[in-house]
């Protein structure tokens, strides 16, 4: 009995010790896929270094004109042929906007080829955004004017085909600076907002802007029905469909031009936007805070971790950093922008002590450090005395305790030019955010980054991911969505939309960093509310996350 005794004494040691190693197998494994891992606490990195290669590139293109183009100039980035890098499209104002294909080699200086073309070759063009309107996966835009917008159908192989009079959508007459756009429940196109700007025309102190406008699909068919106008308006610079308190529902925030309205009357705007219901504002009554700023260009990005995102709104001088003041069951706002060290509100060298202009605004990890930073692409309208001359765009490397520090200098980005749009990709596939910046009356600048190497090496500069997130049509970009980033205990956390900046916008692979992790747990909220399972991805790869799948999609170039 007692030989039996020890037999099974001995027996429930092994057993425990084979659960002992199992489990010590699991974590392990679990560990090395990003989902447990507790790496060293994330520190920030210093600046990368970038180097001009626009002229190396083959760009060759300004965008110029008179005052009815000083506050236009963007830049729309996507892949317009399938092998995964960002082109351009490039407005051109009085000049004629221009298509760039992207033949950048992996990991190589930038290269760009010039498509000229009848449809994309288009005067009058203030910016333009990418949208995939009709589903059917490949990139469309919406080219905003002078006189009339033109919807852009991607053909494939970076062809396009005008397709205002097939969607049902004639343009309008107005002077068009800004554009979001969102798909509301059980449509079958998205729903677009145009922000217009002033109407020579008009004397009306209560009325100098052209209306903004809601153009929301037909029931009946895959075609647009007449615009909604969005009144008051005031001449809007930018526009963001956003679901500001995780509701489920994008609301669009509007931002104005001060100089353009009565102080009495005009401000920043929230439009309630509820599926088969006519827009109304948010008001005092809701929460709402009025600001009133010369409203150029809007950015958000939860910076906080509290699940809602911040706001970063553009003007002359001050700029705003807006976050949820009493959470999320109204619309009241703070400003956090001093404290956060992101006013930016004079020139940070140059010599020049006058308020800033600041326009394009963009959140991007640029370092890879796994903290967001911020572009801000300044420059004066044209030559207002009360306002800074020699004014040059702000990198504001974000820190561990929330705050941001300039760097744009330190980077080598530095430029006196009057810059407005802009756009932060990796344009040559090497984990490495590349920047671009158009400038009113002076050739488009490009800048490659290049890590901690040179110009003839670029060196990585911490760890990365860059996802692409699908589901079925209509909304293939799952617009709407919500992307979760888990490094150990740290979540980030990023909406996709289609808006905001000043002028243009990208669509593509959304980029994160990941400081010395080896990899990271991702998760998408869908735009419905359905919330999908952690995938483990590795660190320094693109991957596709489909809905429904168990497992993200590992993709290189040349590959699928």
């Amino acid at each position: 009995m007692q030989a039996v005794a020890a037999l099974r004494g001995r027996s429930r040691v092994i057993a425990v010790a084979a659960v002992v190693l199992l489990c010590v197998a699991t974590v392990s494994a679990l560990a090395a896929g990003g989902l447990l891992s507790r790496p060293a606490p994330m520190v920030a990195f210093d600046a990368p270094g970038f180097v001009d290669e626009t002229a190396r590139a083959g760009i060759d293109h300004v965008y110029d004109g008179g005052f009815e183009y000083a506050v236009g100039g963007g830049v729309a980035a996507f892949d317009c042929n399938g092998d995964g890098k960002a082109d351009l499209y490039l407005a051109g104002g009085s000049n004629s906007a221009a298509l760039y294909r992207n033949d950048s080699p992996v990991g190589g200086a930038l290269r760009f080829t010039r498509l000229p073309g009848p449809s994309t070759d288009l005067k009058q063009v203030n910016g333009a955004y990418p949208i995939d309107i009709d589903g059917d996966g490949i990139t469309d835009l919406v080219v905003l004017r002078n006189g009339g917008n033109v919807l852009l159908r991607g053909i494939g192989d970076c062809r396009f085909e005008r397709a205002n009079e097939t969607l049902g959508f004639d343009g309008g007459t107005s002077a068009t600076k800004a554009f979001s756009a969102a798909w509301e429940a059980g449509a079958r196109l998205p729903t677009l907002a145009f922000g217009n700007y002033v109407n020579p025309a008009s004397n009306d102190p209560h009325h100098l802007c052209f209306d903004n406008e809601l153009i929301r699909p037909s029931s009946a068919r895959a075609t647009y029905g007449a615009p909604i106008p969005l009144t008051p308006s005031w001449c809007a610079l930018s526009m963001l469909f956003s679901d500001w308190n995780r509701s489920g529902r994008m609301d669009l925030r509007v931002s104005n031009d001060e100089h353009y309205y009565l102080p009495t009357e005009g401000q920043e705007q929230l439009w309630r936007v509820r599926p088969h219901e006519a827009p109304s504002l948010y008001t005092a009554d809701d929460g709402w805070v009025p600001v009133q700023v010369q409203g150029m260009g809007i950015a958000s990005y939860d910076l906080t971790g509290d699940g809602y995102p911040e706001v970063f709104l553009t003007s002359q001088g001050d700029n705003r950093l807006q976050s949820l003041a009493v959470g999320p069951s109204h619309p009241t706002y703070r400003d956090v922008g001093l404290k956060r060290g992101v006013n930016a509100a004079q020139p940070f060298t140059g010599g020049d002590t006058r308020p800033s202009t600041a326009w394009h605004d963009e959140f991007a990890d640029v370092n890879n450090d796994g903290f967001v930073d911020l572009f801000i692409s300044k420059g004066n309208v044209t030559a207002q005395p009360e306002y800074a001359l020699r004014d040059p765009s702000d990198l504001l490397l974000g820190q561990p305790d929330g705050t941001f520090h300039e760097a744009a200098d330190a980077a080598g980005i530095l430029s006196f030019e009057r810059g407005r749009g802009a756009a932060l990709a990796d344009f040559n596939l090497d984990g490495l955010l590349d920047l671009i910046q158009v400038n009113y009356g002076a050739p488009v600048r490009l800048w490659r980054n290049i890590g901690k190497g040179d110009a003839a090496t670029a060196r990585a500069m911490g760890n990365w991911i860059a996802l692409r997130v699908s589901e079925d049509p209509p909304n293939v970009d799952a617009i709407g969505a919500w992307v979760e980033v888990r490094v150990g205990e740290r979540v980030v956390r990023r909406e996709l939309t289609i808006g905001g900046g000043h002028g243009g916008g990208q669509l593509g692979w959304i980029h994160f960093g990941l400081g010395d992790a080896a990899g990271a747990g991702v998760r998408v909220m869908w735009p419905d509310g359905e919330t999908g399972p952690w995938l483990n991805v590795a660190a320094n790869q693109f991957a596709v996350v489909r809905r429904g799948d168990l497992a993200a999609h590992a993709w290189s170039p040349g590959g699928s």
